[in-house]
C-alpha cells in the first residue's frame, strides 16, 4: 500500500519487529503494540471466532420463536382489547356474547371501592355482564321495593316490568319468584341481595366499550334525566344512599381518574392525526440538518464546534431573561403568588401564570449556565484535541459517505425484534386460565374462596361450583364469579425467556452495528494515501467480514449484556415486591445491587464497543480482543479519560444544537409567530402544541443521536487506531505514521520522510 512509497520491500522485510521506545512498559499493562511491515489495516485472511456463542445464539432465536408459536395457540390478545363478563367471556369476541359488545356493570360504584386494586374490568366485585346495548333509562328495583315493597310488586305483577329487570344470564327473576320449591320464592329482595340482578341502573353511554352513566360522558345528559317516577335516590347492596343532590359528586369522584385520563388520550390522539404532517416534517428538517452538520465539520469542524458551544450559552442567557423577565410582570398579577401544588390536570397554562415557575426555571438555568462556563473555561486546551478528532471523524465520514445510511439498517433490525417481542410476549401474556372466587351478599366462610365453574351456576349437568362446595339450597346467596386471568406458572418463566431473547437480540444487532462501522473506519485509518488507498466498498466488506467470521463474537459479547440486563430486571421486580414491606437491610443490599449492576452493564458496554473494534481488525476472538483492547486503554488511561467523554461531550452538544433549533422553530410556527410559514402552511387544529413540539423533539432527537452514533463509532475507532499506531511506529522513514498531519502536531510527532502530503 501507500507505505511502500517511504520504504522498499527489502527494506521493511530487514526491519525487524520491535517494541517502540516511547516509554511504554510491558507486563503490567500487558504488551505494547509492535511493529509489522506486513500490517496495513484490517486482515482479510481470517477465521470463524466463538463458534459456540453462536451456535447458542442460533439456538435461542429459535426457542424465541418456538416460545412465539406455543403463545400464538394458546394466547388471545382480543382479551386486552375487549372487556369479560364474569363468566370469563370476551364481549363481542366469544360465541355466547358475539352480538354483545359492551360491559355493564351490576353496580359500578363498587369497581372504584379501590381504583388503585380495581382497574375497570380485572377485579370488580361486582357481577357483569355482556349486552347488545346499554341501558337507555333508569330503572331502580331494589330501591323501589324497600321504599314501598307491596306497591313495587302488585305494579311489577299487574304491568308485567318483569323485561326491565337486568339479571345473569340464564336466571329468569319472574320464574325464580314465583317458583315454590325455589329459594326466591315470593322473596324478591334476596334476588338482589344474592346479586342475581342488578339493584339499580342509569341511562349510560358506551365507553370504551363499557356502559358509563351518560351525565358522566354525554353532553346532552344531565342528572334531572336520572330521576323520575317518584324515584328520589338510589339504594346500593353496601347500604350507600345516593340522592339526587349528590349523584354527580358520588359517580364522578369514583371514575374521574379514569375517564379524566381518556378523555386526555383521546384529544391527544386526535392532535396527532391533526398534525401527523407537520411531525414528519419537522423530522425531515431534523435529519437534513444532521447530515448537513455531519458533511460540513470536514472543513469547519472547530468553528462549528465552539459555535455550538457558544449558542448554547447564549440560549441558557436568553433563558434565564426571560424566565426573570416574566418573574416580574407576574409580580402584581392576582393569584401568581400562590404555591405551586403538583397534581393532575389538563390546565398546564395554570402552572405559567404562577412566579414561582418562571423562579425555579430562571434558578435551574443559571446553574446549567455556571456548569457549562466552568467546564468550557477549565477543559479549553482538551477540546482542542476533541475538535481534531471530530474533524478526522468528518473527514473519514465524507471519505465513506455510505457510513451516514447505515442507521437505517440496525434501525429497520431492530424494529423487527421489537415488534416480535411485542407480539410474542402479548400472546403469552394473555395464555391465561379464567380465575373465580366465590362472593356473596354477606359474610360466609367461603367468601375470597378460589371457585371453578363450567357454565354459570345453576345448571345442574354442567355445574361443579355446587358440588365442590357441597353446597344446599340455603347458600344460593354465595355466587362464583370471574375476577381476573392468570398465567399458568410456566408461562411466566416463558415471558422471561422472551425478554432474554429480546435483549440478546436487540444488543447483537447494536454489537453487528459496531463492528461494521469499525471495520470501515479502520480500513479509513490504515490507508496510509487516504486518497488511493481506501477501499471503494469499505463498509459493505466490512459488514461481510462480521457475518461471515464473527456472527459468534457479536454473539457473545451481547451474551454478557443480555445476563447483566435480565438481571438487573429481576433486582427491579424484587424490590417491587417489598414495596410497603419494613425491611429496610434488603431494601438497602438491593439498591446496592442494582447500582453496582448498572456500573458494570456501563463498563461491558465500553469493553465490548472497544472490543469489537479490534475484532474487527485482526479477527480475533472475543476474549482476546477484549483483553488487548482493555490494556491499551489503560496504558493510555489519561488521553482516555479526557479526550474520549469530552468528544462524547461535544457530539452532545451538537445533538442538542438541532433539537434546539427544530423545537424553537416549532414552537414560533404552532404559536403564528413566522406568517410567511404559517401562509404556506397553515398551523393545524390541536388543543395541546406542546406535547406535538414534545413528540417532534424527542423523533429529532433519536434520528441525531443515530447520525452522531456513526461519528461516536469513527471517533473511538479512530482514537484506537491512533494509539496504536503510537505504539506501532515512531515517524521514521521504515515506521511512519498513519495518523494525519493534525493529530501529529497535537502530540507533537511528524514523519521524518513524507514525500506526499495527505
Amino acid at each position: 500500500m501507500g507505505k511502500d512509497k517511504h520504504a522498499s520491500k527489502e527494506e521493511l522485510a530487514a526491519s525487524p519487529p520491535e517494541t517502540p521506545s516511547h516509554g511504554q512498559s510491558s507486563g503490567k499493562y500487558g504488551t505494547p503494540k509492535k511493529y509489522d511491515p506486513s500490517f496495513h489495516g484490517p486482515i482479510e485472511n481470517r477465521s470463524c471466532t466463538d463458534v459456540i456463542c453462536c451456535i447458542l445464539f442460533i439456538a435461542a432465536v429459535g426457542g424465541m420463536l418456538a416460545v412465539g408459536v406455543l403463545g400464538w395457540m394458546n394466547g388471545d390478545p382480543m382479551r386486552l382489547i375487549h372487556p369479560t363478563d364474569s363468566l370469563g367471556q370476551v364481549c363481542g369476541v366469544d360465541e355466547n356474547v358475539k352480538n354483545a359488545s359492551y360491559l355493564f356493570y351490576f353496580d359500578l360504584l363498587e369497581c372504584f371501592l379501590n381504583i388503585p386494586l380495581t382497574v375497570i374490568n380485572f377485579g370488580c366485585p361486582t357481577p357483569k355482564i355482556c349486552m347488545a346495548e346499554c341501558p337507555q333509562n333508569t330503572f331502580a328495583p331494589y330501591t323501589l321495593l324497600l321504599q314501598d315493597a307491596e306497591s313495587f310488586v302488585n305494579d311489577l305483577v299487574n304491568l308485567n316490568q318483569w323485561d326491565e329487570f337486568i339479571c345473569l344470564p340464564g336466571f329468569d327473576p319472574e320464574a325464580a319468584y314465583n317458583d315454590a320449591n325455589g329459594p326466591y320464592y315470593q322473596n324478591l329482595a334476596k334476588i338482589f341481595e344474592h346479586r342475581k340482578c342488578a339493584t339499580y341502573y342509569l341511562p349510560s353511554t358506551n365507553y370504551a366499550d363499557r356502559c358509563v352513566p351518560s351525565f358522566l360522558v354525554g353532553e346532552n345528559a344531565s342528572v334531572s334525566d336520572i330521576f323520575n317516577a317518584g324515584l328520589s335516590n338510589l339504594q346500593t347492596l353496601s347500604g350507600l344512599l345516593i340522592q339526587d343532590t349528590n349523584i354527580t359528586s358520588t359517580f364522578s369522584e369514583a371514575v374521574d381518574v379514569f375517564l379524566n385520563l381518556a378523555s386526555v388520550l383521546e384529544v391527544v390522539y386526535e392532535d396527532f392525526v391533526n398534525s401527523w404532517h407537520i411531525i414528519l416534517i419537522g423530522l425531515g428538517i431534523g435529519m437534513v440538518l444532521s447530515m448537513i452538520w455531519c458533511f460540513i465539520m470536514r472543513w469547519i469542524a472547530g468553528v462549528m464546534v465552539w459555535a455550538s458551544i457558544l449558542f448554547l450559552h447564549a440560549v441558557l442567557i436568553v433563558g434565564m431573561y426571560c424566565c426573570f423577565q416574566q418573574y416580574k410582570d407576574l409580580q402584581d398579577v392576582p393569584g401568581s403568588m400562590d404555591s405551586i401544588t403538583f397534581e393532575f390536570t389538563t390546565n398546564l397554562d395554570s402552572y405559567l401564570r404562577l412566579q414561582q415557575t418562571w423562579l425555579i426555571i430562571g434558578i435551574i438555568l443559571a446553574v446549567v449556565f455556571l456548569i457549562m462556563f466552568l467546564l468550557t473555561i477549565c477543559l479549553c486546551s482538551r477540546i482542542r484535541i476533541a475538535v481534531e478528532l471530530i474533524s478526522e471523524s468528518s473527514r473519514a465520514v465524507s471519505s465513506m459517505w455510505s457510513t451516514l445510511f447505515w442507521p437505517i439498517i440496525p434501525f429497520i433490525l431492530q424494529t423487527g425484534v421489537i415488534a416480535l417481542w411485542v407480539v410474542i410476549a402479548v400472546y403469552l401474556a394473555t395464555s391465561q386460565q379464567p380465575m373465580y372466587e366465590v362472593f356473596d351478599a354477606s359474610t360466609s366462610n367461603f367468601t375470597g374462596a378460589s371457585c371453578n365453574i363450567d357454565t354459570y351456576p345453576g345448571d345442574a349437568s354442567t355445574d361443579t361450583f355446587s358440588s365442590d362446595f357441597n353446597l344446599t339450597s340455603n347458600d344460593t346467596e354465595l355466587s362464583c364469579l370471574f375476577i381476573d386471568y392468570s398465567l399458568p406458572e410456566y408461562f411466566k418463566w416463558l415471558q422471561l425467556y422472551n425478554l432474554f431473547a429480546f435483549f440478546w437480540l436487540v444488543n447483537f444487532i447494536i454489537g453487528l452495528s459496531h463492528m461494521t462501522l469499525a471495520g470501515a473506519f479502520a480500513s479509513y485509518y490504515w490507508a496510509f494515501n487516504k486518497k488511493d488507498d481506501i477501499p471503494f466498498f469499505a463498509l459493505s466488506g466490512a459488514f461481510f467480514r462480521a457475518l461471515r467470521y464473527h456472527l459468534g463474537t457479536i454473539a457473545f459479547g451481547a451474551l454478557i449484556i443480555a445476563i447483566i440486563q435480565i438481571i438487573r430486571v429481576l433486582l427491579e421486580y424484587a424490590e417491587y415486591q417489598l414495596k410497603g414491606k419494613e425491611n429496610k437491610v434488603a431494601k438497602f443490599i438491593l439498591r446496592c445491587m442494582k447500582c453496582c449492576f448498572y456500573c458494570l452493564e456501563k463498563f461491558m458496554k465500553f469493553i465490548n464497543k472497544n472490543a469489537y473494534i479490534l475484532v474487527a481488525v485482526y479477527g480475533k476472538n472475543f476474549c482476546t480482543s477484549a483483553k488487548e483492547a482493555f490494556f491499551l486503554l489503560l496504558r493510555n488511561i489519561v488521553r482516555v479519560a479526557v479526550v474520549n467523554k469530552i468528544t462524547d461531550f461535544l457530539l452532545f452538544l451538537g445533538q442538542l444544537l438541532i433539537v434546539a433549533l427544530v423545537v424553537v422553530a416549532a414552537f414560533f410556527y404552532f404559536t403564528l409567530e413566522v406568517t410567511w410559514v404559517n401562509a404556506v402552511l397553515p398551523v393545524p387544529a390541536v388543543n395541546y402544541y406542546w406535547v406535538v413540539i414534545i413528540v417532534i423533539g424527542i423523533g429529532v432527537y433519536l434520528i441525531a443521536k443515530a447520525f452522531f452514533g456513526v461519528f461516536d463509532m469513527a471517533v473511538d475507532t479512530l482514537f484506537l487506531s491512533f494509539l496504536e499506531d503510537l505504539e506501532r511506529h515512531d515517524g521514521s522513514a521504515e515506521k511512519p505514521y498513519y495518523m494525519s498531519k493534525g493529530m501529529m502536531k497535537i502530540v507533537g510527532k511528524k514523519n521524518k520522510k513524507m514525500e506526499e502530503e495527505w
